[in-house]
């Protein structure tokens, strides 16, 4: 017998159950890095080719018999650009050095700590003059410690590191397609309900970094391409952009942008990354003609109003617009819910342009209060405070199902690993949370929620995030804990809850790459949770 690290033991077929979870994450990363050097050797190809074009067009043009070279050749033969950047802010350019460049246009995009074939190029490291310095924050010297996270069970790999030397920036082909990457579907609802007692995240510890807000948060949103970056949004209309530091033990504020609407100057209800990584959506308000969606570019500076864009199409007619979330499909859209029952997808055209169209307005008789998209067909979830749960078939044009509940829904959320499986927030006390199979009508696969000791109002602020393997929900609280439900468990209650703050808890995330849970609470705080499921 062989201790582990909680002082017990393990008996045999827990460590080969161990070992089969690692070699099959491995066997999936190896997957991905091959599909992922396949890309970027047929991308250097495409690159080399231009570059000895454009070469040769400027030795005709100087009437020269061989080209004037401007490349950095390593031992390898792999041929780069090199920019100079001079900027002390962790996302804005350098105009200098882009001017320097003829007809390509740098982008720096954010690196993937889980490898994708869609993203490319990285972020520039923080300086110390970007970093908001704090007693609950990063010291300088953690900028350069590499982030990792490791599991005993090997959820989290040791190989997943973020270096302040891989931090480069690299020039990308517009003209380039994102690269879709299907997810792997996993059977988890023949899990549900089939253990009496819970199996345990253990929590070792918690640290606090001020928001650097200075009204009451609002959203969180991880990076898609790298979880260890992430935004907060407030009541004060700003957008600060963080760094997880030191494998959880703190943060760093890179950025701030002012995301307040044009008119009303409204903050944003709801924002969402775009897949790549390179831009930020927010939604608004449709009273008063103000503008509906932002697009905030974190390649563009902050000088000229350049870095935040309002789309001028304004789709919704009145009221609050509540969720905004980016479709897990291979065509890129997003989709929005409002206060007017409708849900919008909204598809990408070219230009940087986003086109709208009403999926449906009536199907809902009050707000819609959560949107999503299925992962494995064109199907977008909605719930409303009508009680009413619809999955839209985009590609027939029609609603495939409805559920009717016994109280108001405020969110929707499909699980990470099984694609039939989804949560819905409700209204009900100690039935926030139903579990629901989209091959199944009208059947509840489980309920299970929390008494609440402050308020007997239910928050439609308060939101849910999954695990990464797809047994665990994390949940925000009007009480400032946050509570933790195993899908195996047979309880209606919590499988156990973590005191994180002083004031209500919003939401709880947790990261793919290290073993962290992140909350925001009503306290103006960031919670920094290590957790090991």
């Amino acid at each position: 017998m062989e201790p582990n690290e909680n002082g017990g033991s393990t008996c045999r077929e827990e460590q080969e159950e161990a070992l089969v979870a690692l070699i099959e994450h491995r066997t999936r990363e190896v997957k991905n890095l091959r599909h992922r050097f396949a890309y970027y050797k047929t991308q250097l190809h495409d690159a080399e080719k231009r570059l000895q074009d454009s070469e040769s067009k400027l030795a005709r043009l100087r009437g020269q018999t061989n080209a004037v070279s401007s490349r950095n050749t390593f031992d390898d033969g792999i041929k780069t650009v090199k920019i100079e950047r001079r900027s002390n802010s962790p996302i804005d350019r350098n105009e200098a050095s882009i001017k320097n460049l003829h007809q390509s246009k740098p982008e720096l995009l954010i690196p993937s700590v889980n490898p994708k074939i869609s993203q490319p190029v990285l972020l520039p490291k923080p300086s110390s003059k970007a970093s908001v310095s704090s007693n609950s924050e990063a010291t300088p010297g953690i900028h350069n410690s590499p982030i990792t996270g490791d599991s005993s069970r090997g959820k989290y790999d040791k190989s997943h590191r973020l270096s302040s030397d891989q931090q480069k920036t690299e020039i990308k082909d517009k003209g380039t397609k994102r690269k879709f990457e299907q997810k792997e579907h996993k059977e988890l609802i023949p899990l549900i309900r089939k253990s009496s007692s819970p199996s345990l995240v253990h929590s070792q510890t918690s640290n606090h970094v001020s928001s650097q807000h200075k009204r009451k948060l609002r959203s969180i949103a991880l990076c898609p391409v790298n979880d260890q970056l992430f935004v907060t949004s407030a009541l004060d209309g700003m957008v600060n952009f963080w760094q997880i530091q030191a494998k959880g033990a703190g943060a760093s504020r890179l950025s701030t942008t002012d995301c307040a609407s044009q008119k009303q100057r409204r903050w944003p209800e709801d924002l969402v990354w775009h897949p790549e990584g390179n831009s930020l959506f927010a939604v608004y308000s449709a009273d008063g003609g103000d503008s509906q969606v932002s697009i905030t570019n974190l390649n563009k500076g902050q000088e000229g109003g350049e870095r935040v864009k309002f789309l001028e199409d304004k789709p919704h007619v009145k009221g609050i617009i509540n969720g905004i979330v980016f479709m897990p499909w291979e065509n890129t859209c997003f989709v929005t819910g409002g206060s007017d029952h409708a849900v919008v997808l909204w598809s990408e055209q070219e230009g940087e342009k986003w086109k709208p169209k009403a999926l449906h307005r009536n199907l809902h008789s009050s707000a819609v209060m959560g949107v999503a998209g299925m992962q494995h067909k064109q199907m977008v979830l909605s719930v409303g405070a009508d009680k009413r749960i619809f999955g839209y078939d985009v590609r027939v044009g029609r609603a495939d199902f409805k559920h009717q509940v016994d109280s108001k829904c405020m969110s929707v959320l499909p699980n990470p690993c099984d694609f039939n499986l989804f949560m819905v927030q409700t209204g009900t006390h100690e039935r926030q949370l139903r579990l629901f199979d989209i091959r199944l009508r009208n059947t509840e696969l489980h309920a299970f929620g929390w008494k609440q000791e402050s308020s007997d109002s239910q928050s439609a602020l308060i939101n849910q995030s999954w695990s990464p393997d797809g047994l665990y929900i994390t949940s925000g609280s009007a009480d400032p804990v946050i509570h933790i439900f195993d899908i195996r468990y047979t309880a209606h209650k919590p499988s156990q809850s973590i005191r994180a703050h002083q004031k209500r808890v919003f939401r709880a995330m947790w990261l793919q790459s290290i073993p962290l849970v992140i909350s925001i609470s009503s306290d103006l705080n960031i919670g920094l949770h290590k957790v090991y499921a």
